[in-house]
């Protein structure tokens, strides 16, 4: 397993290599967005853009491994030639480091006045929409409700030895997790929280994808995931559900999407098209019907019935800004930890 995570963490460094390159030019009708959005979810979105604005899009999407970190590795090193018009992310700490990095430049969009605070860069470098939770993933023929965990803190627990997973927490919305937890506990807290559940013998895996589809086998019987995978899992038919954890504490930590302008892009123009759609409530809507059921972060936006919304959660009080001072060090850390 170790050897197979040192290749997966090579892979994310010259992953932008192994994406077919995109061919475009200065005078191109197109625009170009690089997505770490699954493509089930995102090429959709896309699809309905191009039909109503006439603009052709050239979309360029992650692998499940590396996750966003393989595409933010190719926008830095493309910093000075940009390919790309915008980042669409499936996430928030990595667009704070491409900002800090020179590699988005600033655009307000009039699509998000109404977007909370919260969810905005003060100087507009990127703009969250459609939220994600970071939940427990349980199976429920293997645990009657009264076993099942109301906390991440349980998992560290001698009952748990051997029956919980994590995706690699190098890359995703997993790094995420780690940083917001560094940020919010502190570092020493934080890396003993972490120590007990290596000795726990907490399993590492591929993906949020992969720790969803061995709960559900039965494999293990619980994880740490996405709420977006854990719906696609129920839709499939699989045992399982999503709890929100720590109700009465810590809470539960939301990771929108975010979007960002790529600083000297190609069509500038035409980005600033793009990410007016995308932060419509129109696509908050569709994110949240679709599969991946995803939850608008403003109020009002149209839902499916029984839809967990944003204040029905008990949110993490993170700061994003302070989440991506803690990436560098928590990433280090969980990668000495886990995979060295």
């Amino acid at each position: 397993m170790k050897r197979k995570q040192k290749t997966i963490l090579f892979m994310a460094a010259i992953v932008f290599l192994l994406i077919p390159a995109v061919a475009i030019s200065a005078s191109s009708g197109q625009v170009v967005v690089y997505t770490a959005l699954d493509q089930i979810f995102s090429e959709p979105i896309l699809k309905r853009f191009e039909k109503e604005s006439g603009i052709a899009v050239k979309a360029v999407y992650d692998i499940e491994a590396t996750k966003t970190t393989g595409l933010v590795n190719r926008l830095i090193a493309e910093k000075k030639n940009p390919q790309c018009d915008v980042f669409w992310n499936n996430e928030i700490i990595r667009s704070i480091i491409l900002k800090r990095k020179g590699v988005l430049t600033p655009y307000h969009s009039p699509s998000a006045e109404d977007i909370p605070g919260q969810f905005k860069d003060k100087e507009g470098y990127w703009t969250g929409f459609a939220a994600r939770a970071r939940v427990l993933v349980v199976n429920t023929s293997a645990l009657t409700a009264k076993e099942q965990p109301s906390s991440i803190l349980q998992l560290t627990n001698p009952e748990w030895k051997g029956k919980v997973a994590i995706a690699n927490p190098l890359f995703g919305t997993t790094a995420t997790h780690v940083a917001a937890l560094f940020s919010l506990w502190g570092q020493e807290k934080a890396k003993g929280y972490f120590m007990e559940l290596k000795a726990n013998r907490i399993k590492i895996v591929d993906g949020n994808s992969v720790v969803k589809d061995q709960v559900g086998s039965g494999e293990i019987v619980a994880g740490f995931t996405d709420t977006d995978d854990v719906n696609t899992g129920v839709l499939a038919g699989l045992p399982i559900k999503a709890i929100y954890p720590d109700k009465d504490g810590l809470g539960t930590l939301l990771i929108p999407n975010t979007v960002g302008l790529v600083a000297n892009c190609p069509h500038p123009a035409k980005a600033r098209k793009l990410m007016d759609y995308l932060l419509s409530r129109d696509v908050e809507k569709d994110l949240a019907y679709c599969p991946s059921a995803q939850m608008p972060v403003r109020e009002q936006v149209e839902t499916p019935a029984n839809f967990v919304s944003v204040d029905q959660v008990k949110t993490m009080p993170v700061d994003f800004e302070k989440m991506a001072d803690e990436m560098e060090v928590s990433v280090k850390f969980v990668q000495q930890l886990f995979i060295r």
